[in-house]
């Protein structure tokens, strides 16, 4: 794969994101010439990643760059897009990147009428802020997205994924909503579950709680990666409904507040287990029943 030119980079803004793919572009050669920062966290960011960046307004920071990276909230991309072109802040010749994992690049039409080349290249990582972050991108994959019919931009995005340390996965414009709500489910609803495991922990009085379910919870997502739905395991998964029920009744007293998630996670996990052939049928509608019937 062909290496890109060396490029002057601009950062839109200097997040938790904007800043670590920032100081992985800097490492592969490229200059970090200016980036946006309001927060007294994105200064310090700046700081510290990307030394040597000016700190600039948005349209001054894209109007100075070869390559502008819009590391910003999904719902204020489009209008960023809008405001950078209509401010004459993009022109023919520039790659114009965003980093949402909720929209392909059909949000950067603005832009891409001013001539420019544009991408969204989405990490598939969560991300810090901390200079740890640079190592982990080396072992994550960047979902790239251009137009279909754009057959320069793909191997752009690409090249620059593999210059961050991480993997190109090609994404299809019509993916991404789904992609992106797949990776919300699996990763953000997981913290929640973990640290609502926490808090019951805590709350029977389980000291070093994180050491306890650390080991479990490694496990637990190794064996799924390995085995998918053979990995299941528990009291739902074994056809115990007396255990289940158990565990809704002193949640009904101490976690009233998590009866529904453990009800809702509980019933997928039979629906998979009855699909995989861990559960009969029989044990499958025992577990509905304890559950409160069928979802």
């Amino acid at each position: 794969m062909n290496r890109p030119a060396r490029l002057s980079v601009g950062i839109v803004s200097a997040g938790r994101v904007g800043s670590v793919l920032g100081a992985t572009l800097a490492a592969a050669g490229h200059t970090v010439i200016a980036a946006s920062a309001v927060s007294d966290a994105s200064v310090r960011r700046c700081e510290e990643l990307l030394p040597g960046a000016e700190i600039a307004g948005p349209d001054d920071v894209a109007r100075r760059s070869d390559l502008v990276l819009l590391a910003i909230p999904d719902d204020v991309l489009p209008g960023t897009v809008r405001g950078l072109v209509a401010a004459g802040a993009l022109r023919s010749g520039q790659i114009v990147v965003h980093t949402s994992g909720a929209h392909g690049v059909d949000v950067l039409d603005p832009a891409a009428g001013t001539g420019a080349l544009c991408l969204a290249l989405h990490p598939a990582m969560t991300f810090t802020g901390r200079s740890e972050d640079v190592q982990r991108l080396a072992s994550c994959c960047i979902g790239v997205t251009a137009a279909a019919d754009d057959e320069a931009a793909w191997p752009v995005g690409e090249a620059l994924a593999v210059e961050m340390g991480a993997e190109p996965v090609r994404l299809p414009e019509a993916a991404r909503p789904l992609y992106h709500a797949a990776l919300t489910h699996g990763a953000n609803h997981l913290i929640t579950l973990i640290a609502d495991c926490l808090d019951q922990l805590r709350g029977a009085g389980v000291a070093q709680a994180e050491r306890l379910v650390g080991p479990l919870l490694s496990a637990s997502l190794d064996n799924v990666l390995r085995h998918g739905d053979r990995a299941l395991t528990g009291p739902v998964a074994r056809g115990d409904s007396g255990t289940v029920r158990a565990h809704l009744d002193v949640l009904s007293q101490h976690a009233p507040e998590i009866v529904g998630s453990y009800t809702t996670l509980a019933h997928r996990t039979a629906v998979r287990a009855r699909e995989t052939g861990l559960l009969t049928e029989e044990a499958a509608a025992d577990i509905d029943t304890a559950l409160g019937g069928k979802q």
